[in-house]
């Protein structure tokens, strides 16, 4: 019980030995150099007649995967199918709704329908870790990386990106090796953590989630949309070199590894708007926002 008073002590000490502010002070008070672009070569534009859906590709950590996805996507693999699944509280996906109907589905040009599992890479001195100092129920450390949630194990010499809110994965079937990206999903619930390290996540949506998360949500258990009447056509995938400069929407991420970043994780660990009561003093990796925002 000391212990905890004490880091109770301990925390409202830290609080305390400045004025707080909130995230959006932080970010008004930004400068450039806080934020970097997202290249175009790593990222996706998924139209749909409701808007469009940005992700930002992680090739650091799923390097064949993420190319094997830019070759669908210069075959326009994804143009014409659909969002075929919406489960409530955990992830809408989007695949080719003919895939068990051989005579049907889609045939593949330049892309792969399966590549060997990516769930974890080496450790790495060249791929940036910016530890948050919590502790986590499923990994030894978390923290960011170029503006992904992850985590690392040095014992295991491993680390690997989260199933946070916005994450993108390459659906799969029970082999690891099973999965390639032609079935993709994003999380959309709280986040599946005992997904880490079972799938191989691809990259993140940065922006258009809410065309996502108000998908209508398909029956129970799985969300597998019965009536093709529900399912959400995609009008295009494209990588942004594909697309004319005039119809990119163009990204920049708050950086992870500065300064303003840690006085934001500061901030949302203790909140100091008037409005909270109890100040948690901690804070859990999934729960910790990176901001994008359009590149003017």
């Amino acid at each position: 019980m000391l212990f905890f008073l004490l880091l109770s002590w301990v925390g409202q000490a830290f609080a305390s030995d400045e004025k707080l502010q909130a995230m959006s002070e932080i970010l008004a008070a930004s400068k450039p150099s806080d934020w970097r672009t997202v290249s175009p070569e790593n990222t996706l534009y998924m139209d749909l007649d409701r808007g469009r859906v940005v992700i930002e590709l992680a090739p650091d950590f799923a390097p064949k995967h993420v190319e094997n996805v830019k070759a669908l996507a210069r075959d326009r693999y994804w143009d014409g199918l659909a969002i075929i699944r919406t489960q409530d509280n955990y992830v809408v996906q989007w695949a080719d709704p003919n895939s068990d109907n051989p005579e049907k589905k889609r045939p593949l040009k330049n892309g792969k329908a399966t590549l060997a599992a990516e769930f974890d890479r080496k450790l790495d001195a060249k791929v940036p870790f910016n530890r948050l100092n919590e502790p986590d129920v499923y990994a030894r450390e978390v923290g960011f990386s170029s503006g992904f949630p992850v985590a690392r194990d040095a014992a295991e010499n491993k680390m690997w990106m989260l199933h946070c809110y916005g994450a993108v994965g390459a659906g799969r079937d029970v082999s690891p090796d099973s999965g390639g990206g032609t079935e993709l999903y994003a999380v959309i619930g709280h986040a599946p953590r005992h997904l880490d390290r079972n799938v191989t996540l691809v990259g993140r949506v940065i922006d258009g989630m809410e065309y996502l998360s108000a998908s209508k949500r398909g029956p129970v258990p799985m969300g597998f949309y019965t009536n093709p009447v529900d399912r959400v056509s995609i009008k295009a995938f494209r990588l942004a070199t594909d697309v004319p400069e005039k119809e990119r929407t163009n990204f920049e991420v708050l950086r992870t590894d500065t300064p303003l970043f840690a006085k934001l994780v500061k901030s949302r660990k203790f909140r100091p708007e008037a409005w909270f009561f109890h100040h948690p003093q901690h804070i859990e990796v999934c729960n910790v926002p990176i901001p994008a925002r359009i590149k003017h």
